[in-house]
């Protein structure tokens, strides 16, 4: 890539980094490689690329020419030394914490996640002799207090899903780096457009690239961004022999046509997140919303200061607890019973039964939301529109 992409800009680089179309006979858009296995040219060279002496492809599995595109403008977007693109957010993260560690690790994690990683990380990795403590890691002393010699992994999510509580990045990467662990970071919610966290100290990030960096509904991707020699190992240990939670080539061509637009989305989302957030909470009907541009929010100036926008997720409380709820969301028309976010539908679901099943009833409230949590991810229609639909179906919650 020539030098004067490195000063260009973040919409730049989302649209051009890491692909030339004269080198692909001035093909517009990357080509999708739909292959599995590559050809060598001889015996040697497919003996030095499987023991890593040399550069080239070898098996869909641990990589692929669409992918690295995509993997290069990831990393490039991220501020990181690399990427590697997944199957899923799941994908990604179970690729990390295979590759990084064994039985006797410990895993530290932020009280609020979302509820297929609790799930993960509270009822499944114990088996495997790795023990999970969570934390609330808003308060980086309860960090200071529960690092260990053992402590591997830190993992937060910020804003977090479903509550919107937002994580001093700097303040936790230093205190993970003074006792050697790695701190990872779940970027889903902001995108790199919004935040960047290895800029901030993290040493991993990971997306569900299914929600705002394809921004469309229609593929499931992940991705892992973190330094070369940790991505290689996720790429050759955590995919390659631990989870083959490999991204087809296609689901990258997909990812790569909704990096494209991610800046314009992105500011569409935060814009009319932004200006729904104060409406719904100036409603009655409302007893607590939770966006972090809003002066209420107990971290709204930490979130000013490490993210360029307020992101396109709000979290709320109706009176009435989740009867209201369940009203709620049967009473609007334009938004969609769904879960996912980052689509161009606003999306409305509750937390509780559907995206954080995995969490009992106390556990939700150990963990700092409740069964009457109902969570929007705000789409790309017009504004009046929106709020036409969602204070009118608060309206009808006191008739």
């Amino acid at each position: 890539m020539p030098n004067r992409m490195l000063s260009q800009g973040f919409s730049t680089h989302a649209i051009h980094y890491g692909y030339n179309p004269l080198d692909y006979h001035g093909a517009l858009n990357p080509p999708v490689f739909l292959t599995s296995t590559y050809a060598f040219d001889r015996s040697h060279t497919g003996s030095e690329r499987f023991a890593g002496a040399a550069e080239g492809y070898i098996y869909g599995r641990v990589g692929n020419p669409t992918t690295s595109i995509l993997e290069s403008r990831l990393a490039a977007l991220e501020e990181g030394e690399a990427a590697l693109a997944t199957s899923s957010g799941m994908g990604a993260l179970t690729a990390v914490i295979w590759t990084l560690l064994k039985v006797g690790d410990e895993i530290i994690a932020d009280k609020t996640l979302y509820g297929c990683t609790f799930g993960l990380l509270h009822h499944q990795i114990e088996r495997f002799g790795i023990v999970t403590r969570f934390v609330d890691l808003t308060q980086p002393t309860e960090l200071a207090a529960a690092l260990t010699p053992k402590t591997r992994l830190v993992i937060t999510e910020t804003p977090s899903n479903p509550n919107m509580r937002v994580v001093d990045i700097a303040a936790i990467a230093d205190l993970c780096h003074r006792t050697g662990a790695l701190l990872l970071v779940d970027n889903t919610y902001c995108t790199p457009y919004l935040q960047r966290p290895i800029t901030l100290g993290a040493d991993i990030v990971v997306h569900s690239a299914t929600k705002y960096l394809g921004g469309h509904g229609d593929l499931l991707a992940g991705a892992i961004i973190a330094r070369k020699e940790h991505v290689e190992q996720f790429r050759f240990t955590g995919i390659k022999e631990m989870n083959g939670a490999c991204i087809s080539a296609f689901d990258s061509f997909l990812v790569l046509r909704g990096l494209k637009t991610l800046t314009l989305r992105m500011d569409r989302h935060c814009e009319t997140a932004m200006k729904l957030a104060h409406d719904l909470e100036a409603h009655p009907g409302i007893e607590h919303i939770y966006y972090p541009g809003l002066d209420s929010h107990p971290q709204n100036r930490l979130a000013g200061r490490q993210m360029r926008a307020f992101g396109g997720m709000i979290a709320m409380e109706l009176h009435g607890g989740l009867a209201a709820g369940r009203l709620f969301m049967d009473a609007v028309q334009l938004a969609t019973r769904a879960v996912s976010l980052g689509d161009a539908e606003t999306l409305v679901q509750h937390p509780a039964s559907m995206t954080h099943a995995t969490y009992t009833s106390e556990e939700r409230i150990q963990h700092g939301f409740t069964d009457g949590l109902i969570r929007l991810s705000v789409g790309l229609e017009d504004y009046d529109d929106l709020r036409t639909d969602l204070i009118g179906a608060l309206d009808q919650l006191a008739r």
